[in-house]
């Protein structure tokens, strides 16, 4: 006879790195069972990030399917999933066929660089080329970072895209909508839908009126008629028309930063995350105010719970290389075999031996918004080994946080006196105790680190008709943490941050920004280089022919 827990709620928790889908108890938010599957990502050329949408989607109803099984191993009844939540990697960019439900290309990955072009046409169309132009609308730079200038790119660069648009077969999203317009019937009546804080990372959506901005779209050049319904982070969207859950509702919808804000349970104004996955992302709320940054962050929504609801808004500092900096130490240095080799590296020194390593692999972003830069490795000496540079990724990580928290800090007056954090880097004691002695302050992690998923189950739980969560203040669990003090002297701590910017200085301006969209470099381009090689060639030709040799 299998188990009765209560109501559960699952969540499907779409990374850039791997898929999981998870169970909770709705009544204490215990993590029943979970299900993960790591997703290729591939770099067709040098600055491009894709993946396959319809992996993504497989991998999905793999990890539902496999999460279920496991549950009925546990004895537990799954009958009694009352709900589903989505939270996935925010900006990534998908534009499928709405007749055959198949992709029309990869998905353009949040992290590719391939639009700096893009966004250097576009500036020329902005006074005085102001990135910040839009600030006050979308509360984001002009940036390769955001959807809608990768979906500019695929209007001008993929004929199928363009042939799509022009026989209204195209729809456009960001992977929460693919996967919930698939999981809802797709081509047979799937639902086109997204929530307020994915579509508030489009910089086509207005944050305050919460509608698509037809100006926008305008100076975009992007139809309208592609774009998702807009709705609230909390309601039914539509039910799951497929596989094991075949009729459980789909009720919450979070980008992954805003999911871990509701997992942190941080509702309060002036309450604070941050997320270590394949990037790092400080987000701090503001309540039902939206605050602009004088200091490089972004303005972005925070949830909205429910139809009839307000939003809530966050300022928040992003970081693109955090988790992503192991993953190339293992994948492309081959420095180690797994991300805990890594951490044992580091631990074996304990230092960076004057080694700082700033991982700009796609640029900079926040606080400095810089796409000229790229990664750089300095400080070497003959007695730098692997284990050093180990080190000096992981404290990476911890300075590009400090910088972040630094410029959260000066926008909102108060300084945080502890850092709540979550994510799958937060396993790495070595990081904790790194982050904690290069801030100053206390960080805090929760013993169960999957607070992105949590979010998005808390979302779907609550939603109106599902109802099986409660979000009062009163009702939320206590979450036990473990707490890292910092160990150092502040004197040591801003000596190695004063270096470490030393070192993000001599990253910027390495490339150009008008690269050529197709990514590649031909002596072609440049006439006067065939005009020297063509003369030297005669030169050479006349000179033996002088010569008699």
């Amino acid at each position: 006879m299998a188990a009765s827990l209560g109501p559960l709620v699952g969540a499907i928790d779409q990374g850039t790195s791997s898929t999981r889908f998870l169970v909770f108890n709705a009544e204490t938010a215990e993590l029943l069972s979970h299900h993960q599957v790591e997703i290729k990502q591939e770099f067709p050329r040098e600055g491009w990030v894709e993946q396959d949408p319809m992996e993504i989607l497989n991998s999905v109803y793999e990890c539902v399917e496999k999460t279920c099984e496991k549950m009925k191993e546990l004895n537990i009844n799954i009958a009694n999933i009352k709900a589903i939540g989505v939270t996935n990697q925010r900006e990534t960019t998908v534009v499928w066929d709405k007749t055959t439900g198949e992709p029309l290309y990869n998905a353009i990955v949040w992290l590719d660089l391939r639009t700096q072009s893009t966004v250097e046409h576009l500036l020329e169309k902005v006074p005085g080329r102001n990135k910040s132009f839009s600030k006050f609308k979308t509360g984001l730079p002009l940036s390769t970072y955001f959807s809608a200038v990768k979906l500019r790119w695929l209007l001008d660069n993929v004929e199928e895209i363009k042939k799509a648009v022009e026989d209204q077969r195209a729809m456009f999203g960001t992977i929460d909508s693919w996967l919930i317009w698939s999981l809802t019937g797709g081509k047979d009546g799937g639902i086109h839908c997204t929530d307020v804080t994915n579509a508030s990372r489009t910089m086509l959506f207005n944050i305050h009126s919460l509608e698509w901005d037809p100006e926008l779209c305008k100076f975009f050049d992007i139809p309208m008629e592609i774009l998702p319904t807009v709705r609230s982070s909390s309601e039914i969207y539509g039910v799951m028309e497929s596989g094991a859950l075949t009729g459980v509702p789909i009720s919450g919808c979070l980008g992954d930063q805003s999911a871990a804000l509701v997992g942190q349970m941080c509702f309060q104004d002036g309450q604070a995350k941050n997320t270590y996955g394949t990037g790092c992302f400080l987000l701090c709320n503001t309540g039902q105010k939206s605050v602009f940054s004088e200091h490089g962050l972004l303005t972005t929504i925070a949830y909205k719970m429910g139809r009839n609801k307000p939003p809530f808004y966050a300022l928040e500092g992003s970081v693109a290389i955090a988790g992503a900096v192991v993953r190339w130490l293992r994948d492309n240095l081959g420095i180690a075999k797994s991300s805990q080799e890594v951490e044992e590296l580091a631990a074996e020194v304990g230092t960076s031996y004057g080694c700082y390593f700033v991982p700009a692999f796609s640029g900079l972003y926040a606080p400095y918004w810089e796409p000229s830069a790229r990664g750089i490795i300095c400080g070497l000496t003959q007695f730098t080994n692997k284990n050093h540079i180990a080190f000096a990724a992981l404290e990476a990580v911890c300075f590009q946080t400090r910088e972040i928290l630094d410029a959260m800090n000066k926008d909102c007056g108060i300084p945080l006196n502890q850092l709540q954090v979550d994510g799958g880097m937060t396993n790495n004691k070595i990081l904790m105790q790194l982050q904690a002695d290069i801030l100053c302050i206390p960080v805090v992690k929760p013993s169960m680190p999957e607070t992105t998923a949590l979010g998005a189950a808390m979302a779907a739980g609550a939603a109106e008709g599902v109802e099986v969560w409660s979000l009062n203040p009163g009702d939320l669990t206590t979450v036990t943490c473990e707490r890292f003090e910092p160990q150092i002297n502040p004197e040591e701590s801003e000596y190695r941050y004063a270096r470490w910017k030393k070192a993000v200085m001599k990253s910027m301006g390495w490339e150009k920004s008008e690269t050529h969209s197709n990514g590649d470099i031909s002596i072609f381009y440049s006439l006067p280089m065939i005009f020297f090689v063509m003369t030297s060639m005669v030169m050479l030709i006349a000179s033996k022919y002088v010569s008699g040799k």
